[in-house]
């Protein structure tokens, strides 16, 4: 006799997400992951706006990521009508990037991850005996928080940010102290590495590419190629090696790479990135259960603890050297073109294409989450581990299942509380 599992609220990701699983005679013959979410159409709702909307509009689409949809579509623009920002902008966008990353990775790590491990439902319900950890993780948020907020104007849908540069630079003051935040932080994220390099995890392997941006000067962020250990492709030709397909049960698109899925995220850019870590990093990395290649997306909890300690340190190096100093917006010189801006963020590679024409308004948006590029490899995994652990009780079914794809940090742009399971 076959069983049904629907999961309608998997809890602890960002966003509203559904599985639905039939298995018979001990193999699965349906699985669907998919997001539950309502369209929001924010591709259609730039066209037809000036291009210096553009950013304004997409940081709606995360209140998680937001800043990453301003810096990619902003880089995205400026590709289209040829305008190269100053150094000082740019290393301004790498701290703003490296901060959101930050608060991210610790969000996730601690509220959304740990509890698994623990035996909690929540971090609501370990509060009590993980106070310390908890308070690590919020300081961890804050010193992400409170760059974003200084670079950006607040720490969520940043109004600094602008095609060209910055309405607002931070002064020299507020960057020594940023600096001296982090500094005061890498300890936590030091003891967040030993913390979760410590928990076991499930010994899983996941076939399929795994895929982030490769530069030659700097790990991940927001140059390179998007490159794995195999391929490697230049940033405006993603449409010739990656498809996007719509499933009439899902709100989010399916991305496959010649027709393959990939994978994207923390532990791909450590895979294909791991010479450019920081010297702490690269210790933490030495020292932990991720074997280069590593192909269990469980230990992505692991690269993302590992990507704190160097996003600290990527950090600290940039307010080191930065020397505010005054620079005008320049004068945007507007002709026809199409841009496409590729760049790392919390959960992977995010994608930024937009045509513009010679007034300078949007004729043309199309944007591609980590997530939606995760979302079939995270179900064909789901596929694959599923058999192996059918002898559970479905209690501890479900929650390996779950494990697995918050081993992913999904994000559907909005948070989910609670998990309502049916089982037939």
């Amino acid at each position: 006799m076959g069983k049904k599992i629907t999961l309608n609220h998997i809890a602890k990701i960002e966003g509203h997400a559904k599985l639905n699983l039939g298995i018979e005679d001990g193999k699965v013959n349906v699985c669907e992951l998919s997001s539950v979410e309502g369209s929001r159409y924010f591709e259609g709702i730039v066209k037809g706006k000036q291009y210096f909307e553009a950013h304004e509009i997409t940081s709606r689409i995360c209140g998680i990521c937001s800043s990453a949809h301003v810096i990619a579509a902003i880089t995205a623009v400026e590709h289209a009508i040829g305008h190269t920002p100053s150094k000082q902008t740019k290393e301004l966008r790498k701290l703003l990037t490296l901060g959101e990353r930050i608060r991210s990775h610790a969000t996730h790590l601690y509220f959304l991850a740990l509890p698994d491990y623990v035996g909690y439902e929540s971090a609501l319900a370990m509060a009590s005996k993980y106070q310390a950890e908890l308070k690590r993780a919020l300081n961890l948020i804050k010193v992400g928080n409170g760059i974003i907020k200084v670079l950006a104007g607040r720490d969520l849908h940043p109004v600094s940010a602008t095609v060209g540069g910055w309405l607002k630079l931070p002064s020299q003051k507020e960057i020594d102290e940023l600096k001296k935040q982090l500094e005061e932080a890498k300890k936590g994220a030091i003891d967040t590495f030993k913390l979760f390099n410590s928990l076991k995890y499930a010994d899983f392997k996941s076939d399929c590419e795994w895929f982030s941006l490769i530069d030659d000067k700097e790990y991940a962020m927001l140059d390179g190629n998007f490159s794995s250990l195999n391929s490697t492709f230049k940033k405006k030709d993603y449409k010739k090696f990656i498809t996007e397909y719509h499933e009439p049960r899902s709100t989010a698109n399916f991305v496959v790479k010649d027709t393959h899925r990939y994978i994207v995220g923390a532990l791909a850019r450590i895979n294909n990135n791991h010479d450019k870590l920081s010297p702490d990093a690269k210790k933490m990395l030495k020292k932990s259960k991720i074997k280069i290649p590593c192909v269990n997306p469980y230990l992505n909890n692991i690269a993302q603890a590992i990507e704190l300690v160097h996003c600290i340190d990527h950090a600290i190096e940039i307010c080191s050297n930065l020397k505010i100093k005054p620079e005008e917006i320049p004068k945007i010189k507007i002709k026809a073109g199409r841009g496409v801006g590729c760049i790392e963020v919390p959960r992977g590679t995010l994608w930024h294409e937009y045509i513009i024409d010679k007034k300078g308004i949007i004729t043309y948006c199309n944007i591609i989450t980590p997530t939606a590029q995760n979302l079939l490899n995270c179900q064909e995994d789901i596929r694959t581990l599923v058999p192996t652990i059918l002898k559970k009780k479905k209690e501890k079914m479900i929650l390996d299942i779950e494990k697995l794809i918050r081993s992913y940090d999904p994000c559907f742009s909005c948070s989910s509380h609670f998990l309502e399971v049916n089982w037939k």
